[in-house]
């Protein structure tokens, strides 16, 4: 089979709140990131340049797609069930978040792999379910632990490429789809992964059969202890930025913003 060409792939970087805010400080942190965008953003406006999203808790996302409504940054959810009603206690409706402005949806994240023992089906079927919503599966893949040497980056793509292509497979080939990549041995680490191994493994994410036959845009980001000054070394590699825990100052997240829009 060829490969499509490459759909366009505009920059994109966004932020997870997890399970660190309260309601008033979820409030009180996207009030905040709009005043500095609205203030310190030149002309033409900076999402007119890069695409910009926040996830927060599930309890606080209509208040933040409120907040957000005609600004262009996107609203996300941090995970979602696969049917779309039924008997799920406890169970967040894909229907139901595509019904109140939800806009991306993140998936299979190493705590929910690691916590909730969710598998590659798991995340596949979740995957699928946002897309025929029209959200944006944001799917976080990569490899528990570290290779030694040479043998680093094989290790990371043979792991991802199992990630990837259970997803992948679930969705329709022109649905939209940004792969996370994030080592989970990075994750809250003092220091990002190796800038090297980055570039390296996400542009064999890419290369992969099922990533260049698509019709549809994939974009691929890199997370795990990411901040500002850390784009420029991977760009050669990713579309952007997963923010944690640094970018829970809103100055932060902006700063990261502008570095992704510019570099």
């Amino acid at each position: 089979m060829t490969s499509h060409p490459s759909p366009p792939r505009r920059r994109i970087v966004g932020v997870s709140t997890k399970m660190y805010f309260s309601a008033a400080r979820t409030k009180q942190y996207v009030h905040e990131l709009l005043q500095i965008i609205s203030s310190s953003s030149p002309s033409p406006g900076l999402l007119d340049q890069v695409d910009v999203f926040v996830i927060p808790d599930h309890v606080t996302l209509t208040s933040v797609v409120s907040q957000l409504e005609g600004t262009g940054i996107l609203t996300g959810a941090q995970d979602a069930f696969y049917e779309d009603a039924g008997a799920y206690t406890g169970e967040v409706s894909p229907a139901v978040l595509a019904e109140v402005g939800c806009r991306i949806v993140e998936l299979g994240h190493a705590e929910r792999r690691r916590i909730f023992r969710e598998t590659d089906l798991d995340t596949a079927r979740k995957a699928a379910a946002a897309a025929r919503h029209g959200m944006i599966p944001l799917v976080c893949i990569g490899e528990r632990t570290k290779g030694e040497g040479e043998e680093t980056t094989i290790v990371a793509v043979d792991e991802c490429k199992q990630q990837v292509e259970a997803v992948l497979a679930s969705l329709p080939d022109e649905a939209e789809v940004v792969l996370a990549y994030e080592p989970v041995w990075a994750i809250g680490a003092a220091e990002p992964a190796d800038a090297q191994h980055v570039v390296a493994v996400t542009r064999e994410i890419r290369a992969l059969e099922c990533v260049r036959q698509r019709k549809g845009t994939t974009r691929i980001l890199y997370g795990g202890s990411a901040g500002p000054g850390l784009f420029e070394k991977l760009k050669d590699g990713v579309d952007g930025l997963f923010l944690g825990r640094f970018a829970h100052d809103p100055a932060q997240f902006y700063r990261t913003i502008t570095e992704v829009a510019a570099a």
